[in-house]
Parts: structure tokens; sequence; C-alpha cells
């Protein structure tokens, strides 16, 4: 069974990363998105398990210190880690898997899994982004100004990732992500392994 691709979308607070990624996965049959564990509370709307798995901050250091985490980080005063036997399943079974992480998570992933391909979401400006942020009242102005101050820092590290994904228009946006996950699905890394039969009888002339 062909091994699925390891992809890391990296994004500032209010950038669009996650309707992005829910809009790519109703497209794309073969991936999976890895549902993070946080200390942070619920936001109305959203569902544990779902949208996060929500622990306490002793249970979250628990599965910390025992090595549960793929990476892990605090953003905003709250903690965030990946399950590794979640990933490692899911990429073992032949899915490809997003990770949608900070810039912190994305070097400990980037570390651990070389050939991870990293996308990161950019606002088309500030301004964009900070009315973004006051659109979609979850946060109080104190709050959005801390992120804006975040997402400067954040965007910092742009140049960390391999490819960068203008969210102007929503939809181009989207179809730029579609083709960042085909072509790397594409490159002869990948099709060394996914193609290891054919190219083998191939090179032998059978």
């Amino acid at each position: 069974m062909s091994k699925g691709t390891l992809f890391i979308i990296t994004a500032p607070s209010g950038a669009g990363k996650t309707s992005l990624v829910k809009a790519l996965l109703d497209r794309e049959q073969q991936l999976r998105v890895s549902v993070s564990h946080t200390t942070r509370s619920m936001r109305p709307g959203e569902q544990d398990g779902i949208n996060y798995h929500f622990v306490g901050e002793a249970e979250f250091m628990e599965m910390l210190q025992a090595g549960y985490f793929f990476e892990s980080a605090e953003v905003y005063g709250h903690h965030y880690g990946t399950s590794q036997l979640w990933v490692n399943q899911q990429l073992d079974s032949g899915f490809d898997v997003i990770l949608e992480i900070d810039w912190q998570g994305a070097v400990q992933v980037r570390n651990l899994e070389p050939l991870a391909c990293s996308i990161f979401i950019l606002p088309p400006s500030l301004e964009t982004l900070k009315t973004r942020l006051h659109e979609r009242a979850q946060d109080d102005p104190e709050t959005i100004e801390n992120r804006m101050k975040q997402a400067v820092a954040e965007i910092s590290h742009v140049a960390e990732a391999d490819f960068i994904v203008v969210n102007d228009d929503f939809e181009t946006a989207l179809q730029d992500l579609a083709a960042i996950i085909r072509s790397r699905r594409l490159t002869v890394k990948s099709q060394e392994i996914n193609l290891a039969s054919l190219l083998t009888s191939l090179t032998r002339g059978n």
C-alpha cells in the first residue's frame, strides 16, 4: 500500500485556514485532517472530537510527558498537540494528512518528517486580517490586538514554508491549495514509492 503524504498548513488567526481546509476536504477523498488536542475553552458552535479534542491542563501535560504528541505548542496561552499514533495510522493506510498548526509545531514536524510539505496561508493585507477578526466576532478588541501582534510575528516565519497561498479570493486560494496537493503527490520521491512495481517492470523491460 502506498504511504500518504504529510501536509503542514500554517496561517495567522483569521487568514481563513480552517475554512479553506474544510472546503479542500470536501473535494479530496484521500485527505484527512488531524484533530488537535487543546487546553483552550470550547467556542460557540464547536464540538469536542470534531473541531478539537478539549482536555484539561493536567491531562494535556500527562499526555505530553508520555510522548503522545507528534508536535505540541503553546499559542495565545493555550496548549495544542497532535496525536502521533493517529497521524502514523492514517499515513500508513495511504491517506494524506493535513496538520493545521502554528510555526512552532511546523518546525517540530519538519525535523521529524523532512518530506512533509509545508504551506503558509497569508491574508492579502493586515487591514483585511483585522477586519476578518472583527467580523467573525469571537474575540474582544484587546484579544484581537494581541492576535494582530502575533500574526506579524508568525508571518515572519513564512520563508520556512515550501509554498505560499494568499487568501484574497477564496476560490482561487482553494484551487491553489488543491494544485499544491496534487503536484506534491506527483514528485519523484512520492511516485518512487507509489509506483514501485511499475517502475521495476519498466526498468527491467518487462
